[in-house]
């Protein structure tokens, strides 16, 4: 798994990051329990669509955000950032989910937080 200097060499994947991307919209476009397909919209649309997005998952310390690629063959995690703990506790707050337990989606200071850092 990638640091933040290696993903920062991946300009290619730097560009395809989704920041608006949550976990639950990735089960809704990718997964065939997902929702989108129904709605038809944000459902995958051609074989081998993939989206690279942050999640936040609770449990981690030091507090990380962890970029994944998913794609309906499933997901992988790619890089992992440690990040302001101040910042994934309130998106854990956010989620409603108490630390330790659940995956979040990024508020929007933490992706402002990553724009800077990763010049996305």
């Amino acid at each position: 798994m990638w640091g933040l200097e290696e993903l920062r060499k991946h300009k290619e994947i730097l560009d395809a990051i989704d920041l608006e991307m949550t976990p639950e919209k990735a089960v809704e476009t990718y997964l065939e329990w997902g929702t989108g397909w129904s709605r038809k919209e944000d459902c995958k649309r051609y074989v081998g669509q993939e989206s690279y997005f942050f999640v936040i998952y609770a449990w981690e310390a030091p507090p990380c955000v962890t970029l994944i690629r998913q794609s309906s063959q499933g997901s992988e995690e790619i890089a992992k950032i440690e990040a302001p703990g101040d910042l994934v506790q309130e998106c854990v707050d956010a989620a409603g989910k108490k630390p330790g337990v659940g995956v979040c989606a990024l508020s929007e200071p933490l992706k402002t937080w990553l724009r800077n850092l990763l010049g996305i």
